[in-house]
């Protein structure tokens, strides 16, 4: 059957002829055959269920299809069933079949789960009761009948049994003796194509059986559209889906996590942690880095102020004033500098030894005086208003 094949679940029932015209080592046959059908089906309480029904002028439900669900007690209750002897009634057989083991109470399973219910008549001669208005009742309860004939069986007899197509249904073997060979026959008959299996099922990510159909599904993160064939990723990064503290990001079916600038990702990989953007390297400040939930912004030492491009700074003007409010001790000019002053002269003098003192280079011009005059009135002029100032 190979690989794409199994057994369809089934509620089986074996009617067997065991008439005087069935010699005993020929009804010993009979056995082996069911036996070695046992062999070929998936047996189970969830699979495939077992009954025989064994016949001649009267029947006997042997086991119905609740009493076993392993192939060995199965073949072992088989191995003890004796014949009946005389008569050969066959309606009568499929009708107790009918009437006391395809019931639910006997093991047959409800209608609304769609396991197939099936009968294997075997018998070597013809009916002498209306099997076949029997049989045609059957089969319109939704019974499947196999006749199996043997030796000096009636074809005409077995095809009024049998469902539709006969040539699917009917079965003749000339002796007992090689009715084992028809057991590779039925187990054809029962297989199941496994379309997934084979690959023909159409299914674009999973394909899963189903008896002897399948469905198609998807892998996780992907939906099954509306053609049941293929499939689309579903939007991990929808509201409620994922457990990413800021940012989703769709990926494929699935998603990861991200931060907006200036976080970092958690080791959990979901959660954010504002980063220190104030660290070496991160930053563009010339002196003074604050750092601002997970920003920064610039600012400047005591004395200087944020130039516009809010990362550079200068010295403040009036510190440059400060410092040199006559307190500087020099003779000329103050040069203020970064927290600090330095002495400087006019035009025509050099700075003395003493980095302070001005002394004579050149001739003074008279304009030369009057700029030095202009100079030393400004820094009278800045002196008296810092003082003023200093006294509010």
């Amino acid at each position: 059957a190979g690989t794409a094949c199994k057994n369809r679940p089934l509620d089986l029932v074996f009617i067997v002829d065991s008439s005087r015209s069935v010699r005993p080592e020929e009804f010993e046959k009979v056995k082996i055959f069911l036996s070695e059908m046992i062999d070929t089906l998936d047996v189970g309480e969830r699979t495939t269920r077992v009954a025989v029904v064994n016949y001649a002028s009267t029947v006997k439900v042997e086991f119905p299809l609740r009493t076993y669900f392993e192939k060995a007690s199965l073949k072992e209750a088989v191995s003890r069933i004796e014949p009946l002897s005389a008569g050969t009634m066959t309606g009568l057989a499929i009708h107790t079949a009918m009437e006391e083991v395809f019931t639910e109470e006997m093991g047959t399973r409800p209608a609304t789960l769609n396991i197939p219910r099936v009968v294997i008549v075997v018998t070597d001669g013809r009916p002498q009761d209306q099997a076949q208005g029997v049989a045609a009742s059957a089969r319109a309860a939704g019974v499947e009948i196999y006749a199996v004939g043997v030796g000096r069986a009636d074809m005409q007899s077995l095809r009024g049994l049998a469902s539709e197509p006969l040539q699917e249904h009917v079965f003749y073997v000339e002796t007992y003796g090689v009715i084992e060979k028809l057991t590779s026959r039925f187990r054809e008959t029962f297989c199941a194509v496994d379309v997934c299996a084979l690959g023909t099922h159409g299914c674009q990510q999973l394909c899963v059986s189903n008896g002897a159909s399948h469905l198609c599904d998807c892998y996780e993160g992907y939906t099954l559209n509306p053609d049941k064939r293929t499939c689309s990723a579903v939007d991990m990064c929808a509201p409620g889906r994922h457990e990413c503290d800021q940012i989703c990001v769709s990926n494929n079916g699935s998603y990861v996590c991200d931060c907006y600038e200036g976080y970092t990702l958690n080791p959990d990989k979901k959660t954010c942690s504002a980063m220190d953007m104030c660290a070496p390297g991160r930053h563009d400040c010339a002196q003074v880095c604050l750092s601002n939930d997970g920003s920064y912004s610039c600012g400047c030492y005591e004395g200087h102020t944020l130039n516009p491009d809010k990362k550079t700074c200068s010295i403040w003007m009036w510190i440059d004033i400060l410092l040199c409010n006559g307190r500087h001790g020099c003779e000329q000019l103050c040069l203020g500098g970064d927290s600090s002053s330095s002495c400087d002269c006019h035009q025509g003098y050099s700075l003395s030894p003493d980095r302070r003192r001005a002394i004579t280079s050149s001739l003074v011009t008279t304009e030369e005086s009057c700029k030095c005059e202009a100079i030393v009135a400004l820094q009278d002029s800045v002196t008296s208003r810092l003082e003023a100032l200093s006294t509010k």
